[in-house]
């Protein structure tokens, strides 16, 4: 899975400068992040003013800052474009650096469970998962990098937490343990749901593979079998789909608290009048950021599973590889 694209000699322009393009743009579009934030702390600073004494700026100075605001985003919407434009081919050279190692060993893997449907499919969902996954994470460490500073620096204008009292920097810790919490507590109530996406993969594939194999012999798929196999993939997706309600609600009550957290965090200092609608949206917009990549493993659960469980298909295939060639 990893061999075959990053150690292979034909990939390696692709795997190794490819990945510092998209590190690259990742860390740029960061950057336009921390640009924003500084935008709507001026701006709302700036309306805070005007709301204060009336008629003092004019529509076109108003207008001015509006549209530094869409430079930056204008901007940052063509760097996203080409970065999921590059990120597509390169999702493909990783799939077609997967399929030509699968190929050549065919031999091996042909009379394996789903075999073709491993090759053309799950090739394609793991450099798809994986890319996605790893730009996510990158991004994720990235703004750490650039937006903990920032808040770090805001904290100092928190006078209190409620029911705690003056904690110095206290909204990183806040973001830190919250995030933590979070993680745990999800990790243990969907810790169930890898062994059945891969048990979910296992049955249509069986299912699958019984329709194929009736497309060419009358003696295969017939409805007594079919409804058999159909019977496993029913039942295999309804206890999914048990699994992920009460993983769902955990999920999004959890993400859905998130959203108020820096406002309580917040309340103290705001009836004390420490801060500013500008430095408000600053620290709000800040704090989210890093909560957002505190909580990577929170947000990304449900395609780390799929990953699990594509993962666990592609390294028994690959073991089949050794096993065939031994037996030779």
């Amino acid at each position: 899975m990893f061999r075959c694209f990053f150690l292979n000699s034909k990939w390696r322009v692709w795997s190794w400068l490819g990945m510092v393009v998209i590190l690259v743009a990742i860390w740029s579009k960061v950057e336009l992040d921390v640009q924003i934030n500084e935008w709507f702390g001026e701006f709302y600073d700036g309306i805070q003013e005007i709301l204060k004494t009336p008629n003092s700026v004019t529509f076109p100075q108003f207008l001015s800052k509006v549209l530094v605001f869409a430079k930056i985003a204008a901007v940052y919407i063509v760097l996203t474009v080409l970065l999921d434009f590059f990120g597509k081919h390169y999702i493909f050279r990783w799939r077609s650096a997967m399929t030509e190692y699968y190929e050549a060993h065919w031999r091996e893997l042909r009379l394996v469970e789903g075999a073709s449907q491993r090759i053309q499919e799950d090739t394609m969902r793991f450099a798809k998962t994986m890319e996605a996954l790893g730009e996510s994470f990158i991004r994720a460490v990235l703004t750490l990098v650039a937006f903990l500073p920032l808040l770090w620096g805001l904290s100092e204008r928190v006078t209190a937490l409620p029911w705690v009292g003056y904690v110095p920097h206290s909204l990183v810790f806040v973001a830190l343990v919250f995030s933590i919490v979070g993680t745990v507590v999800l990790a243990a109530v969907g810790v169930k749901l890898p062994g059945l996406e891969y048990n979910n993969q296992r049955v249509e594939a069986a299912y699958r593979k019984e329709l194929v194999l009736g497309e060419d012999d009358a003696a295969r798929a017939q409805p007594e079998n079919l409804r058999s196999l159909f019977g496993a993939v029913r039942k295999n997706n309804f206890v999914l789909y048990a699994h992920y309600l009460y993983f769902d609600l955990v999920r999004w009550s959890y993400l859905q608290f998130a959203v108020v957290v820096p406002y309580i965090a917040l309340g103290p200092s705001l009836i004390a009048g420490a801060l500013s609608l500008g430095v408000l949206q600053q620290v709000v917009r800040a704090f989210g950021k890093v909560q957002d990549a505190f909580q990577f493993l929170v947000q990304s659960w449900t395609t780390i599973v799929e990953l699990m469980s594509i993962h666990k298909r592609l390294r028994e295939f690959e073991r089949q590889i050794v096993v065939r060639q031994q037996e030779r």
